[in-house]
C-alpha cells in the first residue's frame, strides 16, 4: 500500500485563526446577501454626537430611581426589525432612514382626522423629558431620558368618536430606507414580519398619562436606531409594543391585527404587558438584567408601573390575555 506524506506549509499559507473563527459569520453573511440583495448598501446612522439637541423641561413625576443605561448601550442594542434581527443591526444599518421631511396621517374614527408635519409634532405639546424603564425582550431591560408628552394630546386633537376603541400604529413602508423589508429571491423576509409593521394599544391604554408620543432622548432628537423621529414609548409594556418611525395612526373599533400576533401568536399576544409569574414559551419572566449590569433582578409587575395602570386591566385574566 503506497502511503503519501501529507505536504507541509509555511505559517505564512495558514488560515489566520481570526478570519476562522468569523467563518460562520462570513457565511452567514454570504447567504444573507445571496437571499437578500441591496442589504450591503445599507450604511450607519449619524453618530449621536451630531443629532440636534432637543430641549426639555424634567418631568419630576416620572424620573425613575436608578440612573439612565448609557446613551451608547441605548443607542446600539436595539429591536428595530425594518434593519435587521440581530440588536446590533439597527446602529450598523440605519443610515439609510431619512427622517426628515416626515408627515403623520391620523385617522380613522376622529372627528378631525389631519395630517400632522413633525415640526408641527413637536409644537403640538410643551415637551417633557421622563426617565423611564423600559423592558426588552429575552429578559433585558434599560432606563431611558426620553423625550416627548403625553400621547392623549395628539389624540384629544383629533377628538375620537364613539366607535373608537383600539388605536392602530403603523410604521413606514419603504424597502428603500428599510432594507430589511426587501423580500429576498424566495419571497419573504429575513424577519418573517409582514410589512408595514402594525402594533396597537386600547384606546384607554393609549390615553393613559404615561403613554408617551417620543419625538427624543438624552437631550437630543430620536436616532435613526431608536425610532426616528417618532414613536411612542408604553413603559408597563414590552418594548415591542412601542411602535417606531410611525406614519399612520388609526383609530378603529375593531382589535388591530398586530405583527407580532400575526408572527408567532402563541409568544406574543395583543396586551404584551410584562407579568413576572407568566412564562414566555422561550425563557423565564420572573427575573431580568439592566444593560451594562451583571446580577439579575426581580421583575415587577407592569414593570413597576402597577399603582398607575392595574386599574386599566381589572376582571382580565392576564394568563390568557397575555
Amino acid at each position: 500500500m503506497l502511503i503519501r506524506q501529507a505536504p507541509r506549509f509555511r505559517w505564512s499559507e495558514v488560515t489566520d485563526e481570526r478570519l476562522y473563527l468569523n467563518r460562520r459569520e462570513l457565511i452567514a453573511g454570504a447567504a444573507a446577501l445571496a437571499l437578500f440583495p441591496g442589504r450591503a448598501e445599507a450604511g450607519p446612522p449619524p453618530p449621536v454626537s451630531q443629532l440636534a439637541a432637543l430641549p426639555a423641561a424634567p418631568n419630576p413625576r416620572y424620573r425613575h430611581a436608578d440612573s439612565p443605561t448609557k446613551i451608547e448601550s441605548a443607542t446600539t442594542y436595539n429591536n428595530f426589525y425594518e434593519f435587521g434581527v440581530e440588536k446590533e443591526d439597527p446602529a450598523r444599518l440605519a443610515g439609510t432612514l431619512k427622517p426628515r421631511p416626515w408627515q403623520v396621517v391620523v385617522e380613522g374614527h376622529v372627528a378631525k382626522p389631519g395630517t400632522f408635519d413633525i415640526e408641527e409634532l413637536l409644537r403640538l405639546a410643551p415637551l417633557e423629558e421622563r426617565v423611564y424603564a423600559l423592558r426588552c425582550v429575552e429578559a433585558w431591560s434599560m432606563v431611558i431620558p426620553w423625550i416627548g408628552y403625553p400621547l392623549s394630546a395628539l389624540l384629544k386633537r383629533v377628538a375620537p368618536t364613539g366607535q373608537a376603541k383600539f388605536v392602530e400604529f403603523q410604521t413606514l413602508l419603504d424597502p428603500e430606507q428599510f432594507p430589511a423589508q426587501k423580500k429576498g429571491v424566495f419571497g419573504f423576509s429575513m424577519s418573517g414580519l409582514d410589512w408595514p409593521y402594525v402594533e396597537g394599544l386600547r384606546l384607554d391604554e393609549a390615553m393613559h398619562p404615561l403613554a408617551l408620543l417620543t419625538v427624543g432622548m438624552y437631550g437630543k432628537v430620536l436616532p435613526n436606531q431608536n425610532g426616528a423621529p417618532v414613536r411612542v414609548v408604553v413603559p408597563w409594556k414590552y418594548g415591542f409594543k412601542s411602535a417606531k418611525s410611525i406614519v399612520r395612526i388609526r383609530l378603529v373599533s375593531e382589535q388591530p391585527q398586530t405583527a407580532w400576533a400575526k408572527a408567532q401568536p402563541r409568544e406574543y399576544g395583543f396586551y404584551s404587558n410584562v407579568h413576572p409569574s407568566v412564562d414566555h414559551p422561550r425563557w423565564s419572566q420572573a427575573t431580568e438584567r439592566r444593560i451594562g449590569e451583571f446580577r439579575r433582578r426581580q421583575t415587577l409587575m407592569f414593570n413597576g408601573y402597577a399603582d398607575q395602570v392595574a386599574s386599566l386591566y381589572a376582571g382580565m385574566d392576564l394568563k390568557k390575555n397575555y
